[in-house]
């Protein structure tokens, strides 16, 4: 169907009642820029749209040398190509449910050891040890979960982060 007969069938599902105002304006600017982007690839930087996706997820890694950048890069990826893509729409916030799961996971981990040392502080070096072996296991599996998820997203594959809390839900 071309775009001029599926603006036609959005103007009678309006006028019928059947969509609102909002609903048709959203599909109608969907239609445009599909049809406008026909040519072109659906992200900003001209990438396949998996190699977008997987740079998206690789970005994760950029919070390893600078706090807060493996959480800035990320979001302004998913939100750059977020209304082209359901797919990177969908992966952005399956990226970004990982991360702020990982925070939670975090704080959690650090108040616990606050409480621990202030418990018992005549074990405080063995705490300490058990600490520092529990973050070792935790960064090595971040870094594992992100590179199987780069390596699903290469292959045009979703895969949802194991223990992720879902803040953002997916569309369906």
């Amino acid at each position: 169907m071309n775009k001029y007969k599926e603006l036609e069938r959005l103007e009678n599902l309006k006028l019928d009642g059947a969509i609102s105002e909002e609903e048709f304006r959203r599909e109608k600017d969907l239609i445009l820029n599909i049809s406008d982007n026909q040519s072109r690839e659906s992200n900003p930087l001209g990438m396949k749209e998996n190699d977008y996706l997987a740079l998206m997820h690789v970005s994760q890694f950029a919070g390893f040398f600078i706090i807060g950048l493996g959480f800035i890069i990320p979001i302004i990826l998913w939100q750059i190509a977020a209304r082209r893509s359901e797919v990177i729409d969908k992966h952005g916030r399956n990226i970004v449910n990982f991360i702020l799961s990982l925070i939670i996971y975090y704080a959690v981990l650090f108040a616990s050891c606050i409480l621990l040392v202030s418990l018992y502080k005549e074990i405080v070096y063995l705490l300490a040890f058990v600490v520092s072996a529990l973050a070792v296991i935790f960064a090595v599996a971040i870094v594992t979960l992100i590179i199987i998820a780069v390596i699903k997203a290469s292959r045009g594959e979703f895969w949802k982060y194991p223990l992720s809390i879902q803040f953002f839900r997916y569309k369906k």
